[in-house]
């Protein structure tokens, strides 16, 4: 068999397209529960705290935050899981902060995507970008 350069850009641009198309359809996925969650609500970005690391030498355990004065509950993504939605928070009237922490696994280094729904209906979004530098899930 004989390896021409017009072969091994075949190659190279079907490793490429192999490498992409499972990044696009978790986005996808992520987006879908966006969706979801605010019905195609317009998002603001101000009242939603969310903290993360900003490198995590382990990708199994995360340790993530959020915090939103006045929500009714809030959605934590991790965007580049292969099953993206990490939890819901759910606060009743006599909650005393609407505010989590926990811990995350990440599949690798991505963005990790919070979105609360206020009181008055609105929904505030915020993200991080977590490097992850070894192990994970799946990766």
């Amino acid at each position: 068999m004989e390896f021409t350069r017009r072969g091994a850009i075949a190659v190279g641009a079907g490793l490429a397209a192999a490498l992409i198309l499972p990044a696009r359809g978790a986005m996808a996925a992520a987006e879908d529960k966006i969706a979801e969650f605010t019905g195609g609500a317009a998002m603001g970005a101000e009242g939603l705290t969310l903290t993360t690391p900003e490198i995590a030498e382990n990708g199994n355990t995360v340790p993530i935050e959020v915090d939103a004065p006045g929500a009714q509950s809030i959605m934590v993504l991790a965007a580049g899981n292969p099953t993206p939605e990490v939890a819901i928070f759910h606060f009743g009237p006599l909650a005393g902060a609407q505010r989590a922490s926990t811990r995350i696994r990440l599949a690798g280094t991505q963005d990790v995507i919070a979105i609360a729904k206020m009181q008055d209906g609105s929904f505030v979004q915020a993200s991080n970008t977590v490097k992850v530098t070894i192990g994970g899930c799946g990766g």
